[in-house]
């Protein structure tokens, strides 16, 4: 009878002036709060609906994307951006298993991020596209796509850590699509977090030139508030009551009267922010020396904004702010910085799109599954307007597909739209040819007028042929997968159910690859690392209730060769009453030092080159690069390969696939000559471990082939940076573990493939034919 009671004093003020849609996820959520799963201290009267997410001008939206190294405390900082713009009715926790991004089964069990999760929501007059990326190593493809389509992003840091390993790549891929950050020192309450410490990593670390827009009053458990630089106030939480949701915070000018010392370091630091702008923006500099030289304190606000803005954008710099996420403290002047300092749509530079005009451009970066609703394409609209009900032409897959519906995303739950306009991000349904990386246009004809647009306007030599006739957007780079495993079903009834799966997870997950060995005809998945492949496996199991099993984790070597070699082979072969022959002569030699190379390097000689027609060319072409797939030690794929051809002779009447037959037989026997050489995958290591745990850690690597290049001191940690062969890392997390009682970390990324040892590659040859 308590129980209640107690439910309907709750659920009454809880949904009050709610639907009924409202009561019933009000009545789950007190389920959960019974179970103990949540904590419900903090709720909110109303919660706003995605539906009625501002739609306001171009230059009020911010597409922006959440980065980090693992556990630097993304979702968390995205659950607080959620609930203090009024769209969550509690506060998640990470922990619990009951936040908004992390909505999959193996995100909530682990605790870590695995897919990207896109929410939208507003904060004061703007509207913001917020995508949550991964911080593990393992789905950094996630990270890749998402930095893709975004405009900005927030790179979140553990204040006790500064830059770690994960943050280095999630830099570099975001310095490749050149997009400006903001970065946030988030944990400032941890013990042994240091605001200058952080900075002075990012200073060095990603040689960027971090620009402090705060100072944090307190670290560790004194931790209470921040001052804003930039407005010159203090910043102060409550921090003595256990239901204090962080809501609300006194804001105050800063006074000499009340602190001197931190009056006296503000100022300091406020007078190297103003001279730091002003050696990086020329427009700021005027009024630094001209009107405010006397006195900067009488600085506008709007100016000062306006040129971090500005040096922001040109990524000169990169404003640094602070605060705790799980404390609740320093979310919403980030949500600030968010609209004042990271650029609109408009702002970013798309040249080549502005020949759309008014027609449909936008680029697909995410598919999803869903049961009931097939595949869902997530697209970053760039130009024109998209509607549901509409045929829009796929050009990279050159062909017409029907959109049915247009969604709008907040992690999994989605609503649904009736139009979108350029600069936003969507969820579309009905798109069955589309995948991850295709542009979108409304017809072929507005491609083709774009095109044209283009080469009137920036000239033809500027494009290649087929650019002249269709814009295609720069896809998706997918790194190459480094780990691989036999998958088999539970019985051969259940085979066409894996095929469906895999087909699925493939379209969704790009990273991962699929494919059948020649040989034993089985099934064979490619992945990232062990997690990633460990969590197809989970989802395989989960969502499609398959139980599948998994072969011993396999490393994906390379070959190359030794030497050059020249060689010949002729191809003689009647079929029916038609005679194909074939002479080609070619050479192999390995690539020149520091040129290393994935690709088939192919080269002709110039007099056959001109012989050639080209259907010849391109089947000659295609034997070469078959013949690369399957190298002649392990079977594995060549790389690091220079062909050139010095001579082809066809007989009339000779068909392609002979042509390209015979060209990929002569490559194998070329192959063979030269001497082979097993590459293997080579990773950079990062160690996060206790001083007393050190001896142990490198005394483990010694006997994993490791090389250690550097020992670093990150606080009471040190943190040891090495390269390790990807064959001794198998099962290395629990091993770890062991070593350090549970308090180490370590990241792992792919560096190289370098040549094995003679002894090591005759040890892996032994074992893998059999031998041994």
């Amino acid at each position: 009878m308590r129980m209640t009671v107690s439910y309907m004093r709750w659920s009454s003020k809880l949904c009050s002036g709610c639907t009924q849609c409202w009561k019933t996820r009000c009545q789950a959520e007190f389920r959960w709060r019974l179970q103990g799963n949540r904590n419900y201290s903090f709720l909110q009267e109303d919660v706003k609906s995605v539906r009625g997410v501002v739609s306001p001008d171009i230059s009020k939206i911010r597409n922006i994307g959440i980065m980090a190294h693992i556990d630097a405390g993304k979702t968390t900082t995205t659950e607080r951006m959620l609930y203090y713009a009024g769209y969550t009715r509690a506060l998640g926790d990470v922990d619990d298993g009951d936040t908004v991004t992390d909505f999959m089964a193996q995100e909530r069990e682990r605790g870590i991020t695995i897919q990207s999760a896109a929410v939208t929501f507003d904060w004061k007059g703007h509207r913001i596209n917020l995508i949550d990326t991964p911080g593990h190593v393992d789905f950094t493809v996630e990270v890749e796509r998402a930095l893709r389509v975004l405009d900005g992003a927030v790179a979140v840091f553990d204040a006790s850590a500064g830059v770690e390993a994960q943050t280095l790549t999630v830099w570099r891929q975001a310095d490749k699509h050149h997009i400006p950050r903001i970065c946030f020192l988030n944990k400032m309450d941890k013990p042994g977090a240091s605001f200058s410490y952080s900075v002075e990593s990012i200073k060095k670390k990603l040689k960027a030139n971090p620009m402090p827009l705060q100072l944090p009053i307190g670290s560790g458990k004194c931790f209470t508030g921040l001052v804003d630089l930039v407005t010159n106030e203090r910043l102060m939480w409550h921090t003595n009551s256990r239901t204090d949701d962080g809501r609300a915070f006194k804001s105050r000018p800063i006074s000499s009267t009340d602190d001197p010392e931190l009056h006296k370091e503000v100022k300091e630091a406020r007078s190297a922010l103003i001279e730091q702008v002003a050696d990086l923006d020329d427009e700021f500099a005027e009024l630094v020396l001209g009107d405010f030289s006397d006195n900067l304190d009488l600085m506008p606000l709007e100016k000062l904004q306006a040129a971090i803005r500005r040096v922001t954008l040109a990524r000169s710099a990169v404003p640094v702010l602070c605060g705790s996420a799980l404390k609740n403290k320093g979310v919403q002047p980030l949500l600030d910085a968010i609209n004042t300092y990271l650029p609109a749509p408009n702002e970013r530079h798309h040249d080549l799109l502005s020949c759309y005009k008014d027609d449909l451009c936008a680029l697909a970066f995410k598919v999803l599954h869903d049961k009931q609703r097939g595949p869902l394409v997530f697209v970053r609209i760039y130009a024109g307007t998209m509607k549901p009900q509409s045929a829009v032409y796929n050009m990279s897959r050159n062909t017409m597909e029907r959109m049915s519906r247009l969604l709008l995303p907040f992690a999994d739950q989605h609503v649904e739209i009736p139009s979108l306009t350029a600069g936003n991000i969507a969820l579309t349904v009905g798109l069955k040819q589309t995948v991850t990386g295709d542009t979108i246009v409304s017809s072929k004809s507005s491609a083709a007028a774009a095109a044209r647009r283009a080469v009137k306007t920036h000239g033809k030599e500027q494009f290649s042929g087929r650019e002249q006739e269709t814009l295609v957007l720069v896809g998706v780079e997918i790194p190459e997968p480094v780990f691989f495993c036999t998958i088999e079903p539970p019985s051969m009834a259940k085979l066409p159910d894996l095929e469906h799966a895999l087909t699925c997870l493939q379209r969704e997950d790009p990273s991962l690859k699929v494919k059948t060995d020649p040989d034993s005809g089985q099934t064979v998945l490619c992945g990232m690392g062990e997690l990633h492949i460990e969590i197809i496996h989970d989802r395989i199991r989960r969502e499609y209730g398959i139980e599948t099993h998994l072969g011993p984790l396999q490393v994906a070597y390379r070959e190359t060769i030794l030497q050059s070699v020249s060689t010949t082979d002729t191809l003689d072969r009647s079929v029916g009453d038609k005679r194909h022959l074939v002479t080609v002569e070619l050479g192999v030699s390995p690539c020149a030092e520091g040129s290393s190379t994935s690709a088939p390097a192919i080269s002709f000689e110039d007099s056959v080159e001109e012989q050639l027609p080209l259907d010849v060319k391109e089947a000659v072409e295609n034997g070469i690069q078959s013949a690369y797939l399957q190298g002649p030690l392990l079977g594995f794929p060549v790389q690091d390969v220079v062909t050139t051809v010095y001579s082809v002779s066809i007989q009339p009447g000779t068909s392609m696939a002979m042509v390209s037959a015979c060209v990929s037989r002569c490559m194998h026997k070329a192959l063979k000559q030269a001497g082979g050489q097993v590459l293997e995958p080579l990773m950079s290591l990062e160690i996060t471990a206790n001083e007393e745990h050190l001896g142990a850690v490198l005394g483990d690597l010694a006997q994993r082939r490791g090389c250690i290049h550097e020992i670093q001191s990150r606080l009471d940690n040190k943190v040891v940076m090495a390269s390790v062969p990807l064959a001794e890392m198998m099962g290395y997390s629990t091993v770890l573990r062991s070593l350090t009682s549970g308090t180490a970390t370590f990241t792992l990324e792919l560096s190289s493939y370098e040549a094995m040892t003679a002894h090591d590659q005759n040890t892996l040859l032994s074992r893998m034919t059999g031998v041994a």
